[in-house]
């Protein structure tokens, strides 16, 4: 079950008056809806109850997770306590999956700009990955953050981890709409190892109805290859506007086993990202078989981003 907060009747950041005002609340209305249902129906699913915690208690609760998870000593998590209650003191927000009395899931945010309508997740993890923790944490996310006003949220992942990108855009139906070379400098946590710390940015529309993803294998097999990776086989590919572009199938193992040979497929990966982001593209898809699809960007193929149409959500 979820357990939400219902916004308040202030205005959102950034609304407006008039026609664009009312058509904006309509579609804002149906979102709701359809996120509800969402959230409701993931957090079912994994069998855990999402809210979110302020206390002291129960963000240190968090931090201490979110520390076992990265690798890091308890006294060292990623976001200590004191940034925590700070986010959510400035109107931000801390989830929590609880399997029972179980933590199993937790997440952070924070408001970005007010013209923006816009929300940026700092942290997300869950216990595991095969259960669907993920996925309620991130409905939950969207519920919350519908609920104040929000129409995007944004957060980064390591592109490499593939799992972590067929989740965001297959899953989600989230953009990689950013490349940033080496985001935090060299990360020395259990969990990255000493990696340089390349980072996708997510960009997720939280009011659009839920679609089929492509996930890119259509075409592929007729590409060109363009690039070659560490272990000789392709890749990068293209086919005229399609760009496909492999990762590791486990990157974790790679770093604890050979780190000299990953840094090699961290740097032929940036090679391509960078390359084709510059062009105009973006990440659009994930195939199971750890080929990314990069496609062109409605911003920069001149396609105007069109008013979704309000439908029964399909989540997950």
């Amino acid at each position: 079950m979820i357990s939400a907060t219902t916004a308040s009747g202030a205005a959102p950041p950034g609304a407006g008056s008039g026609s664009g005002a009312l058509e904006r609340a309509a579609h804002g209305s149906d979102a709701l809806e359809r996120a509800a249902r969402a959230a409701a129906d993931a957090a079912t699913a994994a069998g855990v109850t999402v809210r979110t915690v302020g206390d002291l208690a129960g963000v240190l609760a968090v931090t201490d997770f979110l520390a076992e998870t990265w690798g890091t000593p308890p006294g060292a998590p990623p976001l200590p306590a004191d940034v925590l209650i700070s986010a959510v003191h400035a109107g931000g927000a801390v989830h929590a999956a609880y399997a029972g009395d179980r933590l199993v899931g937790a997440a952070v945010l924070v408001f970005k700009p007010p013209a923006e309508r816009a929300v940026y997740s700092l942290v997300a993890a869950a216990a595991t990955s095969d259960r669907g923790v993920g996925l309620a944490v991130k409905q939950a996310q969207r519920l919350w953050s519908l609920e104040r006003g929000a129409e995007r949220m944004q957060w980064t992942f390591d592109p490499l981890l593939g799992r972590n990108a067929r989740f965001n855009l297959v899953k989600l139906g989230g953009l990689g709409t950013e490349y940033v070379v080496d985001f935090y400098g060299r990360l020395d946590d259990g969990f990255n190892g000493g990696d340089e710390s390349d980072r996708l940015t997510v960009t997720w529309d939280l009011c659009a109805p839920r679609h089929d993803v492509d996930d890119g294998t259509a075409g592929r097999a007729g590409a060109e290859v363009v690039r070659r990776a560490p272990d000789g086989a392709p890749l990068a590919l293209r086919s005229g506007e399609r760009w496909w572009c492999r990762v590791p199938g486990d990157v974790l193992a790679l770093r604890a086993k050979d780190m000299p040979l990953a840094l090699r497929w961290r740097h032929a990966v940036r090679e391509v990202f960078t390359e084709a982001f510059a062009d105009g593209y973006e990440a659009s898809a994930f195939s199971r078989d750890g080929w990314y699809l990069l496609t062109r960007s409605r911003s920069a193929s001149g396609t105007p981003t069109p008013t979704p149409t309000p439908t029964t959500a399909q989540e997950g």
